[in-house]
């Protein structure tokens, strides 16, 4: 199994058990993410309540949640939305933060890919949600999720030179 960590925190971010399609020219993942229910579940196990007992509801506390399976396996935190200008103060600082750590061929694609993605996400502020890592540092990785028109689950994007490849 892999697990990408966020180069910059350590938080894990992603893993091989979500597979990634590279979005524009490699400059950014795309990853599909799903609604599932979490908590309780009702097993049927052939039994007749009503003939032993009990009735419909025999007390049991239903805790059943819906959430999204990538921010729920990696703990991701929301984040406030930003605005144009916030994005683009927190892309720079990002970049100066993140630069450093790359070495050789990831810091020259890293230069080269940025520009097209940083464009991107800003066409497509209004409708991003922003996630962190569960440390929530603030120098960390962002990872977005949008709807794609029509779409019941949400679509997010990685910034791939920011992830770290991990065996486990």
């Amino acid at each position: 199994m892999l697990v990408y960590q966020d180069l910059v925190t350590g938080d894990e971010l992603l893993s091989d058990s979500f597979p990634y399609k590279e979005f524009l020219d490699g400059a950014l993942w795309e990853v599909d993410g799903k609604w599932v229910i979490q908590g309780a579940v009702d097993v049927d196990i052939g039994a007749n309540p009503s003939a032993e007992g009990g009735g419909d509801d025999e007390g049991v506390d239903d805790q059943a949640v819906k959430v999204v399976d990538i921010v729920d396996t990696f703990r991701l935190q929301e984040q406030p939305a930003f605005d144009k200008k916030q994005f683009v103060t927190y892309m720079k600082r990002y970049i100066k933060v993140l630069t450093p750590l790359l070495e050789g061929e990831a810091q020259v694609q890293f230069k080269k890919t940025i520009e097209p993605a940083t464009k991107f996400l800003l066409s497509k502020l209004s409708d991003l949600q922003f996630f962190v890592g569960e440390s929530m540092k603030d120098d960390a990785t962002l990872v977005f999720a949008y709807y794609k028109d029509g779409a019941a689950d949400p679509t997010f994007l990685y910034l791939p030179h920011a992830l770290k490849e991990i065996k486990c």
